[in-house]
């Protein structure tokens, strides 16, 4: 039987995920591409010119739109690729449709920012009940880093006793302030207060209390600042002997200084003021006023390097390896129109979608990456786009 995809998300991301999924099409069969800005999936779809994309308007809040529209398309699996608010609603659309699941991020409440897998996890029942699967965090950072981890454990070590998640954006998109994607998302994470795991405990940090330079392959040595980041919440559990896990990611003076001014004068906060009789969330303004990260792409040069260093035992003998994947903006765009940070996200998202078609990552429930065989996903990262290097470290 032919397969049918569904797509749920026309930003940056989606714009890959489409574009990949095209590329495979022996795989996704129909592929269909919905938002709720109907215009901003035809405009991605008539950049596909192989492969025909339907494409779909659908309020991802609203389950019953979704339930309706997964019915519409027939669809085998459903890649959301839309905001992490909206983790749930598609998630129950799915069970109650009995279609798979896939998504980049974890859920975020709109109102709470925090973020974790809590409330997706405790869907994992209903999932098996309605003889379905769910594969969560198919991006690169959750999702890739994943699976580097899963692959150090299989091929390199007995026992992962720490692992360092190294997140670089080299890249340059000429604006003073703009993010890489959602500035509502991205800000919100960056401006939390940071957190890691040390024997068997969280162990809380102030914003970008934490600080290293790291000297990235093909990039060259970077300020990292330590982060809270949702993999490390699912590496806790499924990598055997792990003491510790921290992420870092870069950041230039100028981001940081453009991001302290606007937290300082309120820019950054979730919560409704009043202006001029109406209720606005200053965030949400500040969104509005920032570059739309899906058209960063053609003006974005430099490169992304995302990696994991692991350390512990062999044999009885200390081990340390560093698994990175660089990319560079302008071939990402080139390939697909988006810079890297949405292409790094979006191609392994496909190739989770494809795993899962294939059934060679297949089981009932809800699931983390690193719950799978890393192999198959590995070579997919090479033949896919994303070729990765491993680096033995003294």
């Amino acid at each position: 039987m032919k397969n049918r995809t569904l797509i749920i998300g026309a930003g940056g991301v989606g714009r890959v995920v489409a574009h990949k999924c095209a590329m495979n099409a022996e795989i996704f069969g129909e592929i269909t591409l919905a938002s709720r800005t109907k215009s901003k999936c035809d405009a991605i779809a008539s950049e596909i010119k192989d492969v025909v994309v339907k494409t779909a308007a659908v309020d991802a809040d609203n389950t019953e739109e979704l339930i309706e529209l997964i019915k519409a398309v027939d669809a085998s699996i459903v890649i959301n690729v839309a905001l992490p608010y909206q983790d749930l609603t598609i998630m129950d659309a799915c069970i109650a449709t009995g279609v798979d699941y896939l998504d980049t991020a974890n859920y975020e409440h709109p109102d709470e920012a925090k973020f974790e897998y809590k409330e997706q996890w405790a869907k994992d029942a209903d999932f098996k009940k309605a003889g379905i699967m769910g594969l969560l965090g198919s991006g690169f950072d959750p999702g890739v880093t994943n699976v580097f981890c899963a692959y150090a454990q299989k091929h390199y070590f007995d026992e992962i006793h720490t692992i360092d998640i190294l997140d670089c954006n080299a890249g340059d998109h000429g604006y003073p302030f703009a993010t890489n994607f959602n500035p509502e998302i991205n800000l919100r994470e960056v401006s939390a207060k940071g957190r890691y795991w040390e024997n068997g405990e969280w162990i809380e940090t102030e914003p970008m209390e934490i600080k290293m330079v790291w000297d990235y392959p093909e990039v060259g040595p970077k300020d990292s600042y330590l982060l809270y980041h949702e993999e490390m919440e699912s590496l806790v559990k499924h990598i055997k002997g792990l003491k510790r896990i921290r992420f870092f990611m870069t950041f230039g003076e100028s981001y940081l200084t453009h991001m302290k001014c606007l937290e300082n004068v309120g820019m950054l906060g979730i919560e409704p003021v009043e202006h001029q009789g109406q209720k606005i969330v200053p965030i949400e303004f500040l969104k509005t006023l920032l570059p739309d990260p899906a058209s960063l792409g053609p003006r974005t040069k430099g490169k992304t390097n995302i990696g994991i260093v692991a350390e512990g035992i062999k044999d009885g003998k200390k081990k340390k390896i560093y698994i990175y994947q660089v990319s560079d903006h302008e071939k990402c765009y080139k390939e697909v129109k988006s810079q890297a940070v949405s292409y790094t996200t979006g191609v392994p998202a496909m190739i989770g979608a494809k795993l899962m078609l294939e059934k060679v990552w297949y089981k009932e429930g809800v699931h983390n990456m690193e719950e799978f065989d890393p192999d198959p996903f590995m070579e997919e990262l090479n033949t896919q786009g994303l070729p990765w290097q491993i680096k033995e470290l003294e």
